[in-house]
C-alpha cells in the first residue's frame, strides 16, 4: 500500500476538550482539559482523548466536506469518525458549496452545528436523523462486518476477502488513491463506504466499541 503524502501526514488538528458536554458542567473546575494539536492518525488521538477524560471535543476551524477538500479538514473528518464510534460529543461546523451533503454519506457522523454554504435545514435534518451506530462496523474471525442505515433501510456487507480486508485496514487512516487496488477501491465506492479528499481515499463506518442497544437491533 502507497505511504501518504506529506501534506496528509502533516495535518494537523487543533481542538479544544472538556470532561462534559453540558455547558455549564465545562464551566467547573477541573472540567476543562483545554487544547490538543492532533499530528498522530485519528484512531489514536481519540482513543487518547477519551483516555484522557475528553466527552466533549470541539473542532474550532470550519470542516470542508466537498472533495477538493484540504487534507486538514479530511483528517478533521477522520477523527470525528473516531470520537463518534466512542460516544464523544462532537462540536464542529462544516461546510459544503457542491452539495453533496445532501446525499447523506456523512450522515453516521456526529451531526455539525452548521453546514456553511447549505440552508440552515440541512443541518437541522442531520441532526434529527443521527442516532449512534447508523453506519459501523466489527471484525469477526477472517471477516468485516458492515451495517448501515445511512439511507433508510439496513444494508449490511459482509467482506472477507483478503485484499479488501487489507485495504481497509489501511483506508482507517486513509491511502492514496493510487494506492488501492482499482477492483477493490470500484467496490467500496460502489458501496458506499469511502470518501476521498486531498487525493486520498478514507473509510467511512464507524468502529463499534460498545452497542447503544442489543447488536441486533442496530
Amino acid at each position: 500500500m502507497s505511504s501518504v503524502s506529506s501534506e496528509w501526514a502533516g495535518a494537523a488538528v487543533v481542538v479544544e476538550s472538556w470532561r462534559d458536554h453540558d455547558p455549564l458542567a465545562r464551566e467547573l473546575f477541573g472540567m476543562a482539559l483545554g487544547s490538543t494539536v492532533v499530528t498522530d492518525d485519528p484512531v489514536t488521538a481519540a482513543a487518547d482523548l477519551y483516555a484522557a477524560g475528553a466527552r466533549c471535543v470541539r473542532v474550532p476551524d470550519t470542516v470542508e466536506l466537498c472533495r477538493d477538500a484540504s487534507a486538514t479538514s479530511a483528517r478533521s473528518l477522520l477523527l470525528v469518525r473516531e470520537l463518534t464510534g466512542r460516544g464523544v460529543a462532537v462540536e464542529w461546523t462544516a461546510r459544503c458549496a457542491d452539495g453533496c451533503v445532501t446525499d447523506g454519506r456523512f450522515g453516521h457522523l456526529y451531526p455539525p452545528s452548521a453546514v456553511l454554504g447549505q440552508p440552515a435545514a440541512v443541518a437541522a435534518g442531520w441532526r434529527k436523523s443521527y442516532f449512534p451506530c447508523r453506519c459501523v462496523f466489527r471484525h469477526g474471525p477472517g471477516f468485516l462486518e458492515v451495517r448501515d442505515r445511512r439511507f433508510g433501510t439496513l444494508e449490511m456487507f459482509t467482506v472477507d476477502e483478503p485484499a479488501h480486508l487489507a485495504t481497509i485496514a489501511a483506508l482507517v487512516t486513509g491511502v492514496p488513491v493510487a494506492g488501492v487496488p482499482a477492483d477493490v477501491l470500484a467496490d467500496l465506492v460502489g458501496a458506499g463506504l469511502v470518501a476521498e479528499h486531498a487525493g486520498h481515499v478514507w473509510w467511512l463506518p464507524v468502529r463499534v466499541h460498545r452497542w447503544p442497544a442489543p447488536a441486533l437491533v442496530v
